[in-house]
């Protein structure tokens, strides 16, 4: 199931350190290789000759320096020769551990890890045409999945958390027209990179604080979100001073698969590259208003504390199963069903954001407090798992005097299963038999609380605990069938490098 990617907002093992720069000056080698056949620019060819500067050397004041934004820093001299032509190359890796140390289907501990690869071309400065931005990027997700293994929940702890996976992320063309404040961008796209977002609620560790819960249930395969995309047209522009609309078509089943069964490792969605157009169109729409936003002159003082607020909606045209019945009218808890839901024409649902800072004593100071609250909801009980999710919380820039970088934040998650999933159990429950444990899901929610140390600009640590209320809404433990999965404490720290 497509989860979201929560990004430490960098944009952000000595012996690892030597084989990751190795591996991304072979990369970008390749890369300049690429770029200068395709470009065919004899003038490139010779600056691309020229790139051959020895492998960078650190002392500590350079590499904790807060100038320095990356790792790599100019990596040799080949950033800054490649910024000549547009092109713009990040690697980020992210690293975690998450165990729990209550409740579950068992106690335990897993490592997983993301490695992001972007390359992003200004079509200006490569080959004159104004406007344009071409990007690539892609995934090498590892590791294990506490989620899944340990803990049975909807809102799983991390939003890093997929399959074992080298995989095409996005892939897209981006075009300004003119001086109309409108773009239009086409090609593969994920969509929690645009919509449905907000800036407090990435700051945090749980996959719903990125992508939230109800198109991670409702939706073909979670959405279009991280670790899938999916095809589509976006526009974007600006309707008044600070009102920006959005308006997307894009494919509503990344894998292809039906909805019981559409694993995001599925035939040629293994690797990113299904760019399915067989299925539905998952239509989308947002309003977004900034309040007091930030001035684009750094000699215009903000005269205001900013926020942005959102609201939207998703509707999928698609086809989606009966969370009850069969096509024979049972319900499909009834030993005599024959198994085959009711499958529904469409799906959709709206949502509001609101994303403020609520306190900054000073404007043009690092410490502030931002709250954000965002809510979703469909009416349509019978297609759906969830009918209602929500996320919240707070954040505090800058907590103490010297740590300009860190942030410490509280929030909460919570989702709302279906009144006809609940009719489901209570169906289950009825044909059960005598003495099995058979529950009525409910609810899900969870608290988390974290802090994000900013060692360098480059890098942050995040010590992270989250608890979790009535796991996957009150279900039965597979390793102790006589017990529903008791509430989760889990801790977890993860780190983020940007090279």
């Amino acid at each position: 199931m497509a989860r979201a990617k929560n990004r430490m907002p960098t944009d952000g093992n000595h012996g690892r350190l030597s084989r990751r720069i190795h591996a991304l000056e072979t990369g970008t080698a390749l890369t300049l290789c690429l770029v200068a056949s395709a470009l065919n620019d004899s003038a490139w060819a010779a600056d691309a000759s020229t790139l051959t500067a020895p492998a960078p050397t650190f002392t500590l004041s350079d590499l904790f320096a807060p100038s320095r934004t990356t790792l790599l820093g100019d990596a040799g001299g080949i950033r800054p020769a490649l910024a000549k032509y547009g092109i713009t190359f990040t690697l980020f890796e992210e690293s975690e551990v998450f165990g729990n140390v209550t409740g579950g289907y068992k106690r335990g501990a897993d490592y997983d890890g993301v490695t992001t690869p972007t390359v992003m071309l200004d079509t200006s400065k490569a080959f004159g045409w104004d406007g344009g931005t071409f990007e690539v990027s892609g995934f090498q997700i590892h590791g294990s999945n506490l989620s899944a293994k340990n803990l049975g929940v909807m809102q799983l702890v991390s939003g890093l958390e997929a399959e074992d996976s080298t995989r095409l992320w996005e892939l897209w063309y981006q075009q300004t027209l003119g001086k109309s404040g409108w773009d239009i961008k086409i090609g593969q796209q994920s969509l929690d990179q645009e919509w449905i977002t907000s800036a407090t609620s990435l700051l945090f560790l749980n996959t719903s604080m990125g992508w939230p819960l109800v198109p991670s249930e409702d939706m073909y395969a979670g959405g279009p979100a991280y670790p899938l995309s999916a095809l589509g047209i976006r526009a974007r522009g600006q309707i008044v001073p600070n009102l920006t609309a959005l308006i997307g078509v894009f494919n509503d089943n990344p894998p292809g698969g039906p909805f019981n069964d559409d694993s995001q490792l599925r035939g040629p969605e293994a690797n990113g590259v299904r760019f399915n157009l067989n299925t539905g169109a998952l239509i989308m729409g947002e309003l977004q208003y900034a309040l007091n936003p930030a001035p684009t002159d750094p000699k215009v003082k903000a005269t205001g504390l900013p926020g942005t607020y959102k609201i939207g909606f998703w509707y999928d045209t698609g086809s989606l199963p009966d969370q009850r019945f069969g096509t024979d009218g049972l319900s499909l808890a009834n030993p005599a069903s024959n198994g085959v839901a009711v499958l529904h024409q469409g799906n959709y649902s709206f949502y509001g954001i609101a994303d403020q800072v609520i306190w900054q004593p000073d404007l043009s100071a690092p410490r502030a407090l931002s709250a954000f609250i965002r809510v979703m909801g469909t009416p349509e009980s019978d297609r759906n798992l969830i009918t209602f999710s929500a996320n919240g919380g707070f954040a505090l820039k800058a907590p103490f005097q010297g740590r300009d970088g860190d942030i410490v934040g509280l929030g909460f998650g919570y989702g709302l299963i279906s009144g006809n999933t609940r009719a489901f159990d209570a169906d289950a429950a009825t044909f059960a038999a005598p003495g099995t444990l058979s529950p009525i899901r409910t609810s899900e929610a969870f608290l988390e609380a974290f802090y994000t140390i900013n060692l360098a600009t480059w890098w942050q640590i995040t010590p992270d605990f989250q608890y979790i209320f009535n796991p996957g809404g009150g279900i039965v433990n597979p390793e102790i069938p006589s017990q529903l999965v008791h509430d989760e404490a889990v801790f977890g720290v993860r780190t983020t490098i940007a090279f």
